[in-house]
């Protein structure tokens, strides 16, 4: 597409995926007009107790880069080299390394502030103009219409449609509008298991309290708690627990539930939550959910991209980082449309079967981060993972790796390859040599018969 033939693009939401769009177009000339509900970011405070913390991988890196804002973006970030995992006794800690090599690591980045450096990015641009505290109500491709509300004024208007892309994230207004006129046919499959975000604040000294290079996860089984690092040396932790039952959100109706509730099954990390009671009280209890959409688009006019389009539960760190391959994606098509349909229609067609892939690996990495990781089976079968790959690194890479530090690999190709080698390990483990050990001459057979080279 050729900048000077374009007409407006309408970008309904200014969270990540959504800036970082903008920023990719007006690269290209588009002229861009952003829409979100909330206010300024770069003039207000971030709500609190509503954000998972993010985990920023080598997918959304390379998004990011394309857009030229890696420089600013860097200082924002806090290497995560593996898994701190605390067992119930509260005695002990183990560290499970997320990969092998030096590069292979995974960053704690704010959601906040990588927002403000993406919306402040794309106000760099004259062909850029950002309108805050406008809820996009509702889009009508048959009148063509962008239907918004001022949320200062109260005053509804419209606006030309022309040509739309709702980022507006897993609640979207404007994919509500479509599926409930008929354009399309939305299923939101709700997790039976909510959040509640909380913190660990600096110690005394003013360092932080736990081992900052780690993701912290205290796996119960049925539940989790998680702690990212934060640059200013406190840790956002996330408590996922069933809504209803016996160990739930529902049964921690008072503070002394809540306290019971935390010295029993987190010891050590309640002495270095001191609000923790306050905090559980006043913070919002959060849904989770996978969004199921068919189709992305209605013709030329509206796009529904990232969250908007392929919401996913965030057990897999890639919630973000799906959205901002979507907007590479996107921006890669670019120079090979010169009509919008055409585009759109491409780009769910590339986007579609990987978006599916990584909404049912995020479930599945729920299982594995409340439970799996604490077996002994499971922390084996990873050492014999990483042994395969040091002896095949160009047949054997372990899925988690695939996901998160190869982004040439897409995650429909990481999911299948992941299958077979989940059954290779099965069997390695169920079979060792006569010594008791791992026998690699059998897996050196399987390894090349099942896995051809990754191209």
């Amino acid at each position: 597409m050729k900048p000077e033939s374009h007409q407006p693009v309408n970008i309904v939401g200014a969270g990540l995926a959504g800036a970082l769009l903008a920023v990719l177009l007006a690269r290209r000339g588009f002229r861009v007009t952003l829409y979100d509900r909330r206010p300024d970011p770069r003039n207000s405070d971030a709500e609190s107790g509503r954000s998972i913390n993010l985990a920023l991988a080598a997918r959304g890196i390379r998004a990011l880069e394309r857009a030229g804002v890696m420089d600013r973006i860097r200082p924002l970030l806090i290497p995560m080299r593996g898994r701190m995992v605390h067992d119930l006794s509260a005695s002990s800690s183990a560290l499970q390394p997320y990969g092998q090599q030096e590069h292979e690591v995974i960053y704690s980045v704010g959601r906040a502030a990588l927002n403000r450096v993406l919306i402040e990015e794309a106000a760099r641009y004259d062909t850029v103009t950002a309108r805050f505290d406008q809820a996009c109500l509702a889009a009508s491709p048959e009148r063509n219409a962008l239907r918004c509300r001022d949320r200062i004024g109260g005053v509804e208007y419209e606006v030309p449609l022309a040509t739309s892309i709702a980022t507006d994230g897993a609640g979207s207004a404007i994919r509500t509008s479509l599926g409930t006129a008929g354009h399309l046919t939305v299923r939101e499959d709700w997790l039976d298991h909510d959040y509640k975000e909380l913190t660990i604040p600096p110690a005394q000294s003013g360092r932080y309290a736990l081992e900052p290079h780690a993701l912290h996860i205290w796996p119960r089984g049925g539940f989790m708690l998680i702690a990212l690092p934060n640059t200013d040396g406190s840790f956002t932790a996330t408590l996922f627990l069933a809504r209803t039952g016996e160990n739930s959100f529902a049964s921690l109706t008072t503070p002394e539930a809540v306290a019971d509730f935390f010295l029993r099954e987190f010891a050590d990390a309640v002495p270095l939550m001191p609000n923790l009671v306050e905090e559980f009280a006043a913070h919002p209890q959060g849904q989770l959910g996978t969004v199921h959409l068919t189709p992305w688009h209605v013709g030329g006019s509206v796009l529904l991209l990232g969250d908007a389009a392929h919401a996913i539960v965030p057990f897999h760190g890639q919630g973000m980082n799906a959205a901002f391959e979507d907007c590479l994606v996107f921006d890669s098509l670019l120079d090979r449309h010169e009509r919008w349909e055409p585009l759109f229609t491409e780009f769910e067609q590339s986007r579609r079967p990987n978006a599916a892939a990584i909404a049912q690996m995020a479930l599945e990495n729920y299982l594995e981060m409340r439970d799996a990781v604490l077996d002994a089976g499971f922390v084996r079968r990873k050492a014999i993972a990483m042994e395969l790959e040091r002896r095949f690194p160009d047949r054997f890479i372990p899925r988690y790796s695939m996901v998160m530090f190869h982004p040439e690999i897409p995650y429909a190709q990481a999911q299948r390859r992941g299958a077979v080698q989940a059954q290779l390990l099965e069997e390695l483990d169920s079979r060792p040599d006569s010594s008791g050990a791992t026998n690699f001459v059998l897996a050196e057979k399987l390894v090349k018969e099942r896995l051809e080279p990754i191209a």
